[in-house]
């Protein structure tokens, strides 16, 4: 889950499903739940920004509410938060000239948001665990039996705490792993389906265009490229927008402004998340 505050520019979003006509949408302040359908976003003009990728359980904890009202959405984050609550935290951002202390400003607003979180299962916790260790690549019923929970109950709780099903969890981490392999670890596109735990490369493929609106080979190259160089991280903690200023030219990385440019959104867990 993201949340992002900003000002100038505002960040422009474009939601892609296999049924629909891509939809635009404008934020300066917005709260995304986790997705199971292709969003491209960008700035068209000089933007600041700060960007918070939450953890699996980091939003919960933060948010305080079932996090299944947010799934496949688009928000304003005082929707949750509570009226004002962006405004006055956007203006405290832009007063501090200097990124280390905008850093300060965010996580000490998040610190005082979670302590009044509600608690979190260990067993969503331990499910979680077992899931992103293998990749995703567990089924059903065998993390029903290493929690010692029913499969219905878990989808239950994961629907509450993380937002999506133990089962759409999976797919995203499996298609996770397709894309950050490199290059070097498979010969084909086949044989990094049958790596990631795909039953071939057209069910690898099904995925890619749901999850992320561009093939496999577009977005491997994007990842290779991001791996090698190019765009380096500012302090670690600032990630790429794509720009949607031009789709016919694919995906660009884009500069955020006076910040310079920064490195493309590939890694799951990020030095600015809340845990």
């Amino acid at each position: 889950m993201t949340l992002i505050l900003g000002w100038q520019e505002p960040l422009h979003l474009f939601h892609t499903t296999r049924s629909t006509p891509p939809q635009r949408t404008t934020w300066h302040a917005m709260l995304a739940g986790l997705q199971t359908s292709a969003v491209t976003g960008g700035f068209q003009g000089i933007a600041e920004a700060v960007e918070v990728e939450f953890t699996a359980l980091g939003a919960y904890k933060c948010l305080g509410l079932p996090l299944h009202h947010l799934s496949n959405d688009h928000v304003h984050p005082d929707e949750v938060l509570g009226p004002g609550w962006s405004a006055q935290l956007t203006e405290q951002l832009m007063v501090e000239s200097d990124w280390d202390k905008r850093w300060v400003v965010i996580e000490e607003a998040l610190t005082r948001r979670m302590a009044y979180a509600p608690p979190t299962s260990p067993v969503v916790a331990e499910a979680w665990s077992l899931l992103h260790a293998r990749n995703g690549r567990i089924s059903a019923r065998d993390l029903a039996a290493a929690t010692g929970r029913g499969s219905r109950r878990l989808q239950v709780l994961f629907r509450e705490q993380i937002g999506l099903p133990p089962q759409t969890i999976s797919r995203i981490l499996r298609f996770q792993q397709a894309l950050t392999l490199p290059s070097g670890a498979c010969r084909s596109l086949a044989e990094r389906a049958a790596l990631c735990g795909y039953y071939d490369e057209a069910h690898m493929s099904r995925d890619f265009r749901d999850l992320a609106g561009r093939t496999p080979a577009q977005l491997c190259l994007l990842a290779d490229r991001a791996a090698t160089g190019g765009n380096a991280p500012v302090d670690g903690r600032l990630q790429s927008v794509f720009d949607v200023s031009a789709p016919t030219a694919g995906l660009r990385p884009r500069s955020r402004g006076p910040s310079g440019p920064v490195a493309p959104i590939l890694e799951e867990d990020k030095s600015d998340a809340c845990d």
